[in-house]
């Protein structure tokens, strides 16, 4: 493969089936990117990526965060910091020495499927060599490197007025599709259809909350900031003491599934404010006896730290929503990668099952990554994606 892969021609959609409210990333798609390819991941509520070291389970989930921080308006370098990693490793450079990958992925919601494919050279530069958006087989948006001399690439996007099409330059270093708001004008139904589509691709990708836990970061007390979860969940205590005063039946629910996941008896979790301006968190186990949450091991650390951000949403999150957009028509989707790891069985069969029970209501996603999971059959809901074929 070299760096300025070809897109493929748009597939017509299959059979109509009912759109839903949210937008929602149902497809994930890894023409050329790393070890994968050709490899096309439908994604449920909740997706687990299975499969032994080395099968691509975390490679899956990069690419669906580097789609979201583009759908978010990042910089390529942003979500691509090391870019020749994510080329499959027998891709030959071309007479001018480049290579690269390419991935995609399709939103389901109100204005049905859209497909959205990206081409992206890593050497000798970092850039988008082509793009191209697509809803019932109709083209709305395409892109391709004509000039590598300079840095744009020369964009097409469906018009259906008095000009079938509008020709015009777009960054080589950012998503066309989370610009086209800027550059349509939505006069025509053509145009309004373009608007739609690029709305719902970056209204499901934005909402990610990428998230793996790390205990060494959790014991330490906290100062107080923002009160919104980071994805190393370091400042859990901190975000306890938000959600507890908060939403106290939400709370009741965080404590009674830690309950369920950790060892003896727990009737609450607590966040204790210090003299010293910082927070801890600790464990009620009743009787007036309480655990500090340094004690807990690995496993159950990593447990309350996925049980709250099951039970909360994208305002105690530290994530990017879109704010034109009531949250009422947004679903959050975790990415979880290492989803299982220190944990036993019976604290993953417990998370999984809040999982199923959380995913089921329509206002978030999960997408994770674990190392066996023979014991999926036991959760209702959950679909897993074998990768060690």
């Amino acid at each position: 493969m070299t760096a300025s892969p070809a897109l493929s021609p748009p597939e017509p959609d299959t059979a109509p089936s009912p759109r839903p409210d949210r937008p929602c990333v149902t497809e994930l798609r890894l023409s050329a990117f790393a070890r994968h390819r050709r490899a096309v991941f439908a994604l449920a509520p909740l997706t687990l990526f299975t499969g032994p070291s080395g099968s691509g389970k975390s490679r899956a989930l990069q690419a669906y965060e580097a789609l979201a921080r583009l759908g978010g308006g990042a910089e390529l370098a942003e979500a691509f910091p090391d870019p020749v990693t994510c080329v499959p490793e027998r891709a030959r450079p071309d007479g001018e020495r480049r290579r690269g990958f390419r991935i995609g992925c399709t939103a389901d919601g109100p204005e049905g499927p859209v497909r959205l494919d990206v081409a992206i050279q890593a050497e000798p530069e970092l850039r988008i060599v082509g793009e191209r958006l697509t809803a019932d087989g109709l083209v709305l948006l395409e892109s391709a490197l004509r000039d590598p001399g300079r840095r744009a690439v020369q964009a097409a996007w469906h018009t259906a007025g008095s000009a079938p099409v509008t020709r015009g330059p777009l960054p080589d270093d950012r998503l066309g599709t989370a610009l086209l708001p800027l550059r349509v004008a939505g006069k025509t139904d053509g145009q309004r259809r373009v608007l739609a589509a690029a709305e719902q691709m970056v209204v499901a990708l934005r909402s990610v909350f990428a998230c793996d836990p790390g205990p060494g970061s959790m014991r330490a007390p906290v100062p107080l900031g923002a009160g919104r979860l980071l994805p190393g969940c370091g400042n859990l205590a901190e975000v306890l003491l938000r959600t507890r005063a908060e939403c106290g039946r939400r709370h009741a629910l965080l404590a009674a599934a830690v309950g369920a996941g950790c060892a003896g008896r727990v009737v609450d979790l607590l966040a204790e404010p210090l003299d010293d301006g910082t927070v801890r968190a600790l464990l009620d186990r009743g009787d007036g006896l309480r655990t500090p949450l340094k004690l807990l091991g690995d496993g159950e650390l990593r447990y309350v730290a996925l049980a709250l951000v099951l039970l909360t949403g994208p305002g105690v999150l530290e994530v990017d929503p879109v704010g034109e957009v009531p949250a009422a028509l947004q679903t959050l989707t975790v990415l979880a990668d290492g989803l299982d790891r220190c944990m036993d069985r019976r604290q993953t069969r417990e998370l999984l099952g809040l999982a199923a029970r959380m995913c089921e209501r329509g206002h978030i996603r999960l997408v994770g990554a674990v190392g066996e999971a023979s014991w999926a059959a036991e959760v209702d809901g959950a679909t897993v994606v074998d990768l060690s074929a």
